[in-house]
């Protein structure tokens, strides 16, 4: 049994593939300068959470709502690489052929999750031979290179390298490809992406946040960015993932104040970024909630006050080009999976309720694509 029928809803009817309606989140981020407004979708089903995708009133939300789409797993090595000689498409493809059907540009999550713990078990285990930089290079590539060609230019834009970054040293991540490239590894996962997607927008994607714990973070990617740019690296983009509110991302806590000094520092990193001529994205916007009282209408304002004091900060950067939500409905969230709530209510850190109903945090998206004031 799902997590919906779990708690008692039922998933509604799709409906008939349309244009976003005037009042849309997409419509509104386009009437705001952006390129769009977009969310993840998934047919992987984690240990609580079934796949999205397979909700009618997931897909729903998406049709009406978003003209950006992104697989939230089918594209990550687990899912897409089940042993060193072998590619399985069906999932990723079948969200795909959905959103182009839906009339929604498709970005490419990821080419390489660059952490141990996110990597296949074969390739943590696998033997690179006699020369094993040669042959890491040689498999990094192929991965590349055919997962690329096989999506051609249906997809604007690639995470090439997704957090890379280890935010307790502000130092790259020891990996397989690591023991075998060192740092060089970074630089073939760019060089093999354009060579392999040569229209898309190669973007580094990670998860840095304006917390005082978050600094070895945030100063450890724009060295990275930096790295970037003196190579000459076909980098266009920071995918910032916004993962926001008071919870535990990765291995830095968050907090709901985004209060004046919160708002100095992660101005200070993210002027950083954009003076390197980088652009700027919100690839997978939600906001953890620990610690929020258990009364709904409570819970809902704070997140929903948050959100919007978050975009209409990102918004002031021109280098903004769109905003993607990780997840539009509660009780599909990864975060559900991340640690129960002390009371055992389920967690709503998404636009819409278990019923499919919209939620404070969706009006306040809508408020801050209106009132967006751009550079």
């Amino acid at each position: 049994m799902g997590l919906a029928a779990a708690i008692g809803v039922m998933p509604v009817a799709a409906k008939p593939f349309a244009s976003p309606p005037e009042d849309s989140l997409d419509r509104l981020a386009k009437a705001a300068g952006l390129i769009g407004f977009g969310s993840c979708i998934g047919s992987t089903k984690s240990t609580s959470v079934s796949g999205s995708f397979d909700d009618a009133g997931v897909r729903a939300i998406h049709q009406s709502e978003c003209g950006l789409l992104v697989s939230s797993n089918e594209m990550k090595w687990p899912v897409l690489r089940p042993d060193a000689a072998s590619f399985a498409f069906e999932r990723a493809d079948r969200i795909v052929a959905w959103g182009e059907q839906a009339g929604m540009k498709i970005r490419g999550h990821t080419l390489l999750w660059h952490r141990a713990d996110r990597m296949p078990k074969w390739l943590v285990n696998y033997d690179f031979g006699t020369r094993p930089g040669h042959e890491a290079e040689r498999l990094l590539r192929e991965h590349i290179t055919t997962v690329c060609g096989h999506y051609g230019s249906r997809l604007f834009t690639w995470d090439v390298v997704n957090e890379t970054i280890d935010p307790a040293t502000g130092k790259l991540r020891e990996t397989v490809f690591t023991r075998h490239l060192g740092p060089a590894v970074i630089e073939i996962a760019y060089h093999a992406a354009r060579a392999a997607a040569p229209s898309a927008v190669l973007v580094y994607n990670d998860y840095m946040t304006w917390t005082e714990a978050s600094a070895r973070h945030c100063d450890g990617v724009l060295e990275l960015l930096a790295s970037l740019k003196r190579a000459h690296l076909p980098v266009g983009q920071l995918g910032v993932q916004s993962h926001i509110g008071d919870g535990r991302c990765g291995e830095v806590d968050g907090d709901m104040r985004f209060d004046d000094a919160a708002q100095r520092r992660y101005r200070a990193f993210l002027d950083a970024v954009v003076a390197m001529d980088y652009r700027l994205a919100i690839t997978e916007l939600d906001v953890s909630e620990d610690g929020t009282p258990a009364d709904i209408a409570a819970r809902d304002a704070m997140l929903a006050d948050l959100t919007r004091r978050y975009l209409e900060f990102m918004l002031s950067y021109r280098q903004l080009d769109y905003v993607l939500a990780w997840g539009m409905v509660d009780h599909h969230s990864w975060l559900q999976t991340r640690g129960p709530r002390a009371d055992g209510m389920l967690k709503r850190p998404s636009l819409y309720d278990p019923n499919y109903a919209p939620k404070p945090m969706r009006t306040a998206i809508a408020q801050a694509f209106r009132t967006a004031k751009r550079g």
